[in-house]
Parts: C-alpha cells; structure tokens; sequence
C-alpha cells in the first residue's frame, strides 16, 4: 500500500492514471468514470446540502458536487491531494488522515447528521464475490497491490443485509447502505 508520502508524489499524475486504467479497461479503476458519475447523480438526488467525501483524492467528484452548492467535508490520506483538491473547492472542509485509523476528530461530529432517509455511498474498487476478486488479482499479476484492502459485498451484506451492489467494471463498484 502506498504510504502518504507515495501518494503525494502520485498526486500530481493521478487523473491521469485513473483516466488510463479505465480506458484500457485495466484494474484498478475500470469502469470508474461511469461509478462516479452514477456517485455524483444519486447524491444530488438525495438533496442533502452536506456531503462527506473519504479519501476524496484531488478532488474530482467532490468539485462537481461544490459546484452544485454542497458543503464538502472529506479526509484523505495525502497532503498533496488535499492541496489539489482545495484549490478546486476553496471553502471546503479537508484534512489529512489515514481512514484506517478513523475520523479525524473534526469529521467524527458529521456522521449522527446522516439523515433517516440517508445514504452511505462507497465507490472503489469492489467486488461482488472473493472469488471476483481473486480471478481479478490472477489477471492483474504484478500490477496487483498485495497491501490495498477491497470490498467484496458478499463478506460484508451479513452485516448490513439492506447494502446493495452496482458493479461498473469487473473491479469498480457502487455500494449502498441506507439509513
């Protein structure tokens, strides 16, 4: 997995990674401009006027969103991206953090706001079954990351029975989770 120094060096040729893979049709990110589009088209929809964006990147599907009036809060990983992202949305509420460690103390006040009607939105890399997953890892060979941690719906719907799964790719999908 890429440290947060990894990722600040990437920062600057991101998109256009992101933009190659789903091109190509190649993991990580295939099928991934049509995920966030889909992202950005169901949030809208929700209405809601606050929107938190975890690992939010240099900011692409969260400066549509700015743009349409929403407030943003998110956390990423890099100090690099949040750079980039912030001078895209200068009044948003960014900040550095490794999610895997959790909240940063000034987003863990934001999730009792989720609404009854609310949703929880995760578009990544994600797979329905293990077995996607590993047929995907087979393919992918040396470009896999041994160290990056996927969704498989399958291993979490037990603990969230109303979670859907929109698979974009055979290694981009949307999932849902309504409160």
């Amino acid at each position: 997995m890429l440290s947060s120094t990894g990722f600040d060096l990437w920062a600057d040729g991101y998109d256009r990674s992101v933009g190659l893979s789903d091109e190509n049709g190649s993991y990580p990110f295939a099928g991934y401009r049509a995920m966030m589009n889909a992202l950005y088209q169901r949030v809208l929809a929700q209405g809601g006027r606050d929107v938190l964006d975890i690992g939010f990147g240099t900011g692409v599907l969260t400066s549509r969103l700015y743009e349409q009036g929403r407030r943003i809060h998110g956390q990423d990983f890099s100090a690099r991206m949040i750079e980039l992202a912030q001078a895209k949305m200068p009044d948003a509420q960014l900040y550095q953090g490794d999610f895997s460690k959790g909240l940063v103390p000034e987003l863990r006040t934001l999730l009792p706001l989720l609404k009854a009607d609310g949703c929880l939105f995760i578009g990544d890399v994600a797979f329905r079954t293990r077995g996607e997953l590993e047929a995907c890892r087979n393919a992918a060979s040396s470009e896999w990351d041994e160290d990056e941690i996927y969704f498989v719906y399958d291993e979490l719907r037990p603990h969230f029975p109303a979670l859907t799964f929109e698979p974009f790719s055979h290694c981009t999908a949307l999932l849902t989770l309504r409160k």
